[in-house]
């Protein structure tokens, strides 16, 4: 299979071209750095609606595509033109990709787009599937323009699901990579009141599944996230457990705040998401790691 892939250096993006290539697919990726152009990828600049036509017609037929690229959520704190950055590399790099691949000839048949559990926004204490409703804030304002920006591919008739991703854990990048410092050195602890709703995934898992919506050409949203959602103070407990160090430390939620801006910490770190990948189960997905302490021992 011919596989594009947006987002290809990206700590997802990278582990699924790996997967991709292990298996005999022929990757064909979408690069904003000119530099790094090479035959066989694709030169794009969503924030200029650019997408070059001459590469996108050399490489060839496009059998699939896996959609993974956008602004980082919490690397920074969010002024307005931060959020107005993220909001625009979604939905306007989602949009452009979607409206190039509908213009071809002969169309992938799959379209595999990123999107996130923020989709929810703070759900609380309830239990979030694929049917629960589209949440409040700016992250499920996000999600929501995000996905919908798949239009073009979906009118045209590609088979476009939306890969809802939770946290992904794994020490090459992500949340985990900056947690463990500090609980390597005994200064882990939980965030804000602990009591929130926090849904994880291996990397392992998480590549798996977005194969699976590839290969099955599977059509809507699904939670790219383990069967056990669990509260931060469990997951603290269970990080510190298997490094065998103290976690009786905290970080409240109004430093939190003060760090990194209140929406952001209220959206990104406090908002509760007891998120659970229903349709994937439904389908036949099969994890490798169900629980939390098989994602963070497989992670470690």
């Amino acid at each position: 299979m011919r596989v594009a892939v947006t987002g290809s250096s990206g700590l997802i993006g990278r582990a699924l071209t790996d997967a991709l290539t292990l298996r005999g697919d022929v990757v064909i990726p979408f690069v904003r750095n000119r530099g790094s152009a090479s035959a066989g990828s694709v030169r794009w600049d969503p924030s200029r609606g650019y997408l070059d036509g001459d590469d996108l017609g050399a490489v060839g037929p496009i059998d699939a595509v896996v959609h993974l690229a956008g602004a980082g959520i919490a690397d920074r704190r969010w002024s307005r033109a931060r959020k107005s950055e993220i909001l625009a590399s979604r939905v306007d790099g989602t949009h452009l990709l979607a409206k190039s691949m509908a213009g071809l000839a002969t169309p992938p048949r799959s379209f595999v787009s990123g999107s996130a559990i923020g989709y929810y926004g703070n759900g609380g204490d309830n239990v979030l599937d694929e049917s629960s409703p589209l949440g409040e804030g700016f992250l499920a304002e996000v999600c929501h323009q995000w996905e919908e920006a798949t239009k073009p591919a979906s009118d045209r008739g590609l088979a476009v699901a939306f890969a809802r991703t939770g946290i992904v854990m794994s020490t090459r990048g992500g949340a985990l990579k900056r947690q463990l410092p500090l609980f390597r050195l005994g200064l882990g602890g939980r965030l804000g009141r602990g009591t929130q709703w926090t849904s994880l995934i291996s990397l392992h898992d998480e590549v798996q599944a977005l194969l699976f919506l590839l290969d099955g050409a599977h059509q809507g949203p699904f939670n790219l996230v383990a069967p056990e959602p669990l509260t931060n103070n469990d997951f603290t407990k269970s990080l510190g457990a298997i490094l065998h160090r103290p976690t009786w430390l905290g970080v409240p939620g109004f430093a939190l705040k003060v760090a990194l801006g209140g929406q952001l910490a209220n959206e990104a770190l406090l908002a509760s998401q007891r998120v659970v990948p229903t349709r994937l189960l439904e389908a036949g997905f099969t994890f490798r790691d169900a629980s939390a302490s098989a994602i963070l021992t497989q992670s470690l």
